[in-house]
């Protein structure tokens, strides 16, 4: 389980290291760092959808407790698709609360002494692929493939190629944006950790509120701007 926690260790690493393995179809695979932390987030979130169904069940015609922060939550996720992208909201509103609410809990696990699953590009780049496939079904449910041709001939057909690039490097750019900025915080952390571990009392707090908190939720929020941005672009053309 090294590298799984990520504070009250001088041995303490980055790297994603591997927990057991097991053997499948003559292939050997391993369960990793990874897949521990983000099957804490995941649970984390499912009990929480649990307990929000049944405080739901038992609230009265005005929510309180876990009901009112539910309502709140999922309030705040609407109005921020429906600010961006408008009267294209509607059907993009629980895939875009989805992905925001496992990519902050996964940016801000580092708080909890996790090593962030979003550290990983094995756990970013499908993060990407699943918007580039959203993006690219709408762009040709939208624009047929009349308009999807037009799009990568502007302004001048020799420029297809370049077009055609450009929307291929979406889910690299998507994926490997948040991956740098979260990884780059763990690096921080575990060099703190590791380097300064007989003076890391209280203080490296501090540098958890920036790396974890801060900055993971602003790489959410990136993340799922640009994801609302490109699919409204797919759609208006």
């Amino acid at each position: 389980m090294t590298g799984i926690l990520m504070a009250g260790s001088a041995e303490l690493d980055f790297f994603i290291h591997g927990v057991f393995s097991y053997e499948l179809f003559g292939q050997t695979f391993w369960i990793t760092t990874t897949h521990i932390c983000m099957l804490i987030v995941m649970l984390v979130i499912i009990a929480f959808c649990v307990a929000v169904n049944l405080a739901l069940k038992k609230a009265g015609e005005i929510p309180d407790g876990l009901a009112n922060v539910a309502e709140m939550i999922v309030d705040a996720l609407d109005n921020m698709v429906a600010g961006v992208m408008g009267k294209n909201a509607g059907p993009f509103a629980n895939y875009i609360g989805t992905i925001f609410l496992f990519i902050l809990l996964s940016n801000i696990s580092g708080i909890f002494g996790l090593r962030p699953p979003t550290a990983d590009y094995g756990v970013t780049f499908p993060l990407g692929i699943m918007t580039f496939t959203l993006i690219t079904f709408n762009k040709f449910k939208y624009q047929k493939v009349k308009g999807v041709i037009a799009g990568l001939c502007d302004p001048w057909p020799f420029w297809a190629p370049i077009n055609l690039i450009g929307d291929i490097a979406v889910p690299i750019s998507l994926s490997l944006r948040l991956f740098a900025n979260v990884l780059s915080g763990t690096v921080m952390m575990a060099l703190v950790y590791g380097l300064l571990s007989r003076i890391a009392i209280a203080w490296p707090a501090v540098l958890h509120v920036y790396f974890d908190l801060f900055s993971g939720a602003i790489q959410t929020y990136v993340f799922c701007m640009l994801t609302m941005t490109y699919i409204n672009s797919a759609i208006d053309g």
